[in-house]
């Protein structure tokens, strides 16, 4: 395989860019020129290293050691780069890498897709709902295989880190004491009374906390747990809301539930009179939950409306995105049914 010629921006999905667009390159690579292939080939030729690495090639060598030294947490894997001048490389032993790859996994369905289902989500929650993400794009290797690149938040300008905590961190779960399931044995309520007590402009930060449940409920992201939310050091040394990242359409790839924490949106057994009918959430369901987690009254409605209504440039952002067609045609009828049970 080869890298195709790109009729989208690999990284806004503009059409008419046979590489990153200049609003692209501002944003995610700061203004640098930099191409959208890797200076890599796939390590191994099929993207499955096994084992130590001995014996195998210097770039596949490269990737398992990269993979070693990695301290992001998940089961995907992840690789740390960095931009050198305008070329993005593997760092090395020592060096603070300021981009996360994330190549195709393995087992699960469409799992080719993965890449692309990340990057079109994480488009779709910035560009079409407003939502606060990390900077994003895809890269190819040489061999036209695509990865997801996304740019690290925590890093500072010139060297050092803000502080980040994810809430399983704020609950006080481990696995030690939690058990395997420790990121997800909560609710979406409890995660919301956390910000109240560890944010000090919480009122501002539970909307956009809000905004985020619906859309990873909408898109049908069933692994939205404890780990995938954080608070991110300001400048002035207190915490807010993270931008969100590792959004996707889980149920493209893995027979999923509704909701990644254990308890669902509430931490008792709450259920509007339209989900023990259905069998799925509704408005009134996010609205009991919005009362909740303490959004203001007159607040709710127009922080629900844009989740409710059809968005035309969703289904633009789609049939630009480089998932399969099979895929694109799946994405938007998960997205449609969704948008239906929240409209009951």
């Amino acid at each position: 395989m080869t890298v195709r010629e790109l009729k989208y921006c690999p990284g806004t999905l503009a059409e008419g860019y046979p590489t990153y667009s200049p609003s692209c390159l501002k944003k995610v690579f700061g203004g640098k020129k930099v191409s959208h292939v890797l200076p890599y080939e796939r390590p191994d030729g099929a993207g499955d290293v096994i084992g130590d690495g001995e014996g195998l090639g210097d770039v596949t060598q490269q990737f398992i050691e990269n993979r070693k030294r990695i301290s992001i947490s998940g089961v995907q894997e992840k690789l740390s780069l960095l931009l050198d001048k305008n070329k993005l490389r593997l760092t090395d032993l020592g060096e603070p890498g300021t981009y996360l790859l994330k190549p195709i996994p393995r087992d699960v369905k469409m799992v080719d897709q993965v890449p692309a289902n990340e990057h079109l989500t994480m488009q779709i929650a910035y560009q079409v709902y407003g939502l606060n993400t990390a900077e994003n794009a895809l890269v190819f290797f040489k061999d036209g295989t695509p990865a997801y690149l996304t740019k690290r938040f925590d890093t500072k300008k010139g060297s050092g880190k803000w502080g980040l905590e994810d809430f399983a961190t704020l609950a006080g779960k481990t696995s030690d004491n939690a058990g395997p399931n420790f990121k997800y044995d909560y609710s979406y309520e409890e995660l919301g009374l956390l910000i109240q007590s560890y944010v000090p402009a919480w009122r501002v930060e539970i909307e956009k906390y809000f905004s985020l449940v619906i859309f990873n409920y909408l898109i049908s992201n069933g692994d939205a747990h404890l780990k995938n939310f954080s608070l991110l050091e300001s400048s002035r040394g207190d915490y807010f809301l993270s931008p969100a990242y590792d959004l996707l359409n889980t149920r493209l790839h893995v027979d999923d539930a509704d909701f990644a924490l254990t308890k669902g949106l509430f931490k008792d057994d709450f259920k509007s009179e339209s989900c023990q009918k259905y069998g799925n959430p509704s408005k009134q369901d996010f609205i009991e939950f919005a009362r909740r987690i303490g959004v203001v009254d007159g607040r709710v409605e127009k922080l629900l409306h844009p989740f409710l209504v059809r968005q035309s440039f969703v289904e633009s952002l789609v049939s630009r995105s480089f998932l399969k067609e099979a895929a694109k045609r799946a994405y938007l009828v998960m997205f449609n049914t969704k948008r239906n049970h929240l409209n009951r």
